[in-house]
């Protein structure tokens, strides 16, 4: 086999052939989703000036999650076809690790685990989404219900509502998830007294609210784990 060094004056598909996926570069690996470029640069450069764009947003490959169709259509050389298949991809990647993170969590017990099962989900979120997770006597999953997204205000969300539906899937427990986009995930006020109001409810009905969870960029914060609750 040739010296590694010499992948340099390979094309990303025969790079990818000789080599394989792991000696490559993301722009080298975006340019094989692309497949074609323009006629005044290569398909690798029009993953760079994409990369580039995204970096401008947030660091490393984060970004690329952020561009929304109108803005990938705006980089010369990107069309409908292209932009919706490079958010088809983004859309993927996050579905494969969201799915790969729940295949290891067996019991909603550990605020860790929790994180990872929703992290890829709402991480990448600009505004913010309530999820509530219904469980079992196990804490094994039974149903996930989206109580609210877009500009979340914790006062509009109905505590009755939340425990109808867990008597609705005969849940013995729940948690509730929630994400941060500004990346920080300290509870406001309205999630505390929130938190307070699902959770004492749930005591007089005999469904306990087991934790929240607030997501923020790779951060968590765990209302059981800081005694919140």
């Amino acid at each position: 086999m040739r010296e590694p060094e010499t992948t340099n004056n390979f094309l990303p598909y025969e790079k990818f052939q000789t080599y394989g996926p792991e000696t490559m570069t993301d722009a080298e690996l975006l340019a094989i989703i692309l497949r074609t470029g323009t006629k005044d640069m290569s398909a690798l450069e029009l993953a760079e000036t994409i990369l580039q764009k995204s970096r401008n947003i947030r660091p490393g490959l984060l970004g690329l999650n952020d561009l929304s169709l109108k803005e990938l259509k705006a980089i010369k050389g990107i069309g409908e076809v292209k932009a919706v298949k490079l958010k088809a991809l983004f859309e993927l990647a996050i579905r494969i690790s969201s799915t790969s993170a729940s295949a290891n969590v067996e019991k909603f017990s550990n605020p860790r685990e929790i994180a990872e099962r929703f992290m890829e989900k709402l991480r990448h979120k600009k505004t913010e989404t309530v999820i509530c997770a219904y469980l079992d006597s196990k804490c094994q999953l039974i149903a996930e219900k989206t109580l609210s997204t877009g500009s979340v205000n914790m006062s509009l969300i109905s505590p009755r509502d939340i425990f109808i539906e867990a008597l609705k899937n005969d849940a013995v427990f729940l948690i509730l998830v929630h994400n941060h986009p500004s990346g920080d995930p300290s509870p406001s006020r309205d999630d505390i007294k929130f938190t307070r109001i699902v959770h004492k409810y749930g005591t007089d009905i005999g469904i306990k609210l087991l934790d929240h969870i607030v997501i923020g960029d790779n951060k968590y914060f765990s209302f059981n784990a800081e005694k919140l609750m």
